[in-house]
Parts: C-alpha cells; structure tokens; sequence
C-alpha cells in the first residue's frame, strides 16, 4: 500500500508490508519479454510473497517493478534493460529463501517517469498530458501525474506560457503519482478525453482496474492506443529515490510527453499515465497511478 498526501503535498511514506508502475514528456512501454527466471510451480503463501515483495524494494534496483499474479501466486518482478546481470545477482540474493515465490521477466528499453484528458499542458519547460477534469462542489481542476506537478506551479496550455491552465494545489511524488492544478477558467473544464481523431470519450464515473480489463490511454506525444490490464498494486522503482507504489501496470505503449494522461476503459476513468519502457512502434510496459486514489485524497469527483 501507499502512503497518502492532502492537495498540499504533505507526504509520508508507508512501508511496503502486504504483496502489492513517470516519463518527464511520456515515454511507451513495451510488453514483457521472455521470463528470465522463474521460481518453482509452488504457491506461495501471503508472508512469503510480502518478505519477498520487501526484499525486491530493500534492493533498491532501479529499473525494476513488481506485482502479485493471483492467479499464479508469485510476485512478478519486471526488469528493464538498464538492470545488469549482477545486479540481477543482487536481486536474486536478496530474495533468498522467498526466490522460489518469484518470476522475473525482461521488458526491452529503460522505464522513465513520463511527462507531456490527454491533451497536451506545459509547465517549467516540460510537456506533460491532462488525465481528468474533476470539480468539488462549484471549484474545477485537472488530476494529472505528481512527478509534472512537482515542476512548477503554473500551468499553460500552449508551449509559449500566454494561455494560463491553472494553478497546482497539491502534488505527491515519489510513493504515489498523481497532482491537482487549479482551473483559471471553470468553463474549461471539458468532462470527456480526446481519442485524437476529431472525437472525444465522455468520461463518466471513476473505477478500479482489474487484470485482464481492455483499456486505453490518451496523451499528447503518442494519442489514443489500446492494450490490457496485465498486473494490479504494482511497485516501480525509477532509480534516484523515485519509488511508487499501487499501480496499474499494462502493455500500452505510451512516450515521453504522455505522462499525466487519461487511462480509462469505456466511459469510465481508471488511472494517470506514470512511466514506463518501450514506444509506440515496438510496443511497451506502462504504470498508471489509480485515479481513485487521487480523487480521495483531493475529494473531488470526475466532471
């Protein structure tokens, strides 16, 4: 689990204790390769799979995320290739009597934090992308990913700064992902997504991904494309101190500047785009940030 933060971006971190994924300008991610390694075919029990899920984080590998595969009863560990073969060694030291509750596979290219509804806004010199208009009660805003909101305060919505977006009234970053701007002008708050074809998603209700779901992702480097749901309360470790914890973690492709954009599966709302490895022709590994987070610790509600 996560550690929550209030809209002013007071933060505490909260240890990893049960089993459970930000591209400055979105990168995308590419689905899993090949398993590497794999432990054996027996399950796991929930200590084993929580002492193994806190050893993988007390390493402290960067380019590394992990989730809990119910169906199989083994903690997924993800790597990218910035993730050497003794530090591969460390991994597997480190989980020692639990390495048999793990599964490790390679996914091409280096996960980063994302940054550029989907539609584009500039901030500090970055591109990142609107996830959601929210409102609580007469005031709106827009949710987008915490490692954008964590550049500046003032947001625009055309690269030269004449068109104020808003104002950032909270940011959490690392541990989760997600921030608040502030709407300069309420009746911009657009409720629905853009597909990127002239058309737009009305976005309706907030909900929890589940493994398996057919989603899509909007963001502004990249558009509108489609993938699935492959693991739930995912953690990533983007290197530098940047862990996060709870997220989504799917075969999407997203790219730098896609960061912050909607994640959602017919007119519902379900995550922020975080990071992750890969493009947009290859194909990749992303993370969302669940929105129902974010709308409970700012208590908003989808526009």
């Amino acid at each position: 689990m996560k550690k929550r933060t209030s809209p002013h971006g007071v933060s505490r971190r909260v240890r990893l204790l049960a089993v459970a994924a930000g591209l400055v300008t979105v990168t995308a991610l590419a689905a899993p390769a090949a398993v590497a390694e794999t432990g054996t075919d027996a399950r796991a029990t929930a200590t084993q799979l929580a002492q193994a899920s806190e050893a993988v984080l007390d390493a402290d590998v960067a380019g590394t995320a992990w989730y809990t595969d119910a169906e199989t009863g083994k903690l997924v560990v993800t790597v990218d290739d910035s993730v050497s073969a003794a530090e591969m060694a460390t991994l597997k030291k480190a989980t020692g009597k639990q390495s048999g509750a793990v599964e490790v596979k390679r996914t091409a290219g280096k996960f980063n934090k994302l940054i550029a509804g989907g539609q584009a806004i500039y901030a500090g010199g970055s591109r990142c992308s609107l996830g959601f208009n929210v409102r609580s009660g007469s005031t709106y805003y827009a949710l987008t990913a915490g490692h954008c909101t964590n550049i500046a305060s003032t947001w625009y919505t055309n690269s030269s700064g004449t068109s104020v977006l808003g104002t950032r009234t909270g940011t959490s970053f690392p541990n989760n992902d997600y921030g608040i701007i502030r709407h300069n002008n309420a009746s911009a708050a657009d409720g629905r997504v853009s597909l990127y074809n002239g058309s737009y998603r009305d976005i309706t209700s907030a909900g929890n991904a589940s493994v398996g779901q057919s989603v899509q992702r909007s963001g502004s480097t990249t558009g509108l494309h489609s993938g699935s749901v492959t693991g739930l309360n995912a953690t990533v470790n983007y290197g530098s101190g940047d862990v996060v914890y709870g997220m989504i973690q799917t075969n999407v492709c997203a790219e730098p500047g896609d960061s912050g954009g909607a994640l959602f599966s017919g007119s519902t709302a379900l995550g922020l785009t975080s990071g992750g490895s890969g493009n947009c022709r290859s194909g990749g590994v992303t993370f969302y940030q669940p929105v129902t987070e974010a709308l409970s610790a700012y208590g908003v509600s989808i526009v």
